[in-house]
């Protein structure tokens, strides 16, 4: 599985509560998605960058996990740059490409706002167990324990895809058709994965009913999810944070409200 169980890790975040983490997440995510500033992106960042040391990953794992988050914020922020709206000096002028001062002011927004978005986001379940979020969702939030159930077992099947994918692949290899034709041979294996996926996901379901999972009556849960004094206080933090990036946006005068008239 590529998720961790959230049990071996020891910082502070690590056993809170799934559900707290998701709306933490959220509580950070949400004004920097209706504004389009540098200022409160950049704050955000700092004050998420103080808590990361508290969610019990190492600095590799940390790097490791968040590098495609690191790749995709500067290549956002480059298109932004080369083909954003037109404002103030033009730099360069070139064809399709228009490099202005407005268009470099989005650029850098966009990137501290991507950052300041996913990070978190991906620090914060890179220690979630998901039988921990289901346990949370199903009680805590009181979402239908059918579709819990059947959204756990899905992502359980998710880390079968790695394993199918190299049996196929060697399979291929020892009857000697993986040799030549690189697309050929990824369309072929694709499709032979989407079949054994589509066989595994019907014996699930039928498994699943037989065993009256989807049986229309309340169900018990082996665990209970509790959500206490450490998520609240997790809930508040996150809120702290997009309060405190809104109002330094605000005094800077940098606060550009996306969703209001142009």
């Amino acid at each position: 599985m590529t998720l961790l169980d959230a049990r071996a890790r020891t910082g502070a975040v690590a056993r809170i509560n799934p559900v707290a983490k998701l709306g933490a997440s959220a509580l950070i995510a949400l004004p920097l998605v209706l504004t389009l500033d540098w200022v409160s992106a950049a704050v955000a960042l700092v004050l998420e960058c103080l808590l990361f040391p508290f969610a019990g990953i190492g600095w590799r794992e940390f790097w490791t996990r968040t590098l495609p988050v690191w790749i995709a914020a500067p290549l956002t922020a480059v298109t932004i740059a080369l083909y954003g709206a037109t404002s103030g000096e033009v730099y360069v002028d070139w064809f399709f490409v228009r490099i202005s001062e407005g268009s470099i002011e989005l650029a850098v927004a966009t990137f501290f706002r991507v950052l300041a978005i996913a990070l978190p986001s991906v620090v914060l379940f890179v220690t979630v167990d998901p039988t921990d979020l289901a346990d949370g969702l199903a009680q805590v939030l009181r979402l239908p324990a059918r579709f819990v159930l059947g959204a756990l077992a899905g992502l359980r099947m998710v880390g079968l895809f790695i394993d199918d994918w190299r049996a196929l692949e060697l399979a291929r290899r020892a009857r000697g058709v993986a040799d030549r034709g690189r697309l050929r041979r990824f369309l072929g294996m694709a499709f032979a994965l989407l079949v054994l996926s589509i066989r595994r996901g019907s014996k699930l379901a039928t498994s699943m009913e037989a065993r009256g999972f989807g049986a229309p009556v309340e169900r018990t849960w082996a665990r209970e999810s509790h959500f206490g004094g450490r998520e609240w206080v997790l809930m508040a933090i996150g809120a702290a944070i997009s309060v405190l990036a809104v109002t330094a946006a605000v005094l800077a005068g940098t606060w550009n409200f996306i969703l209001g008239p142009a």
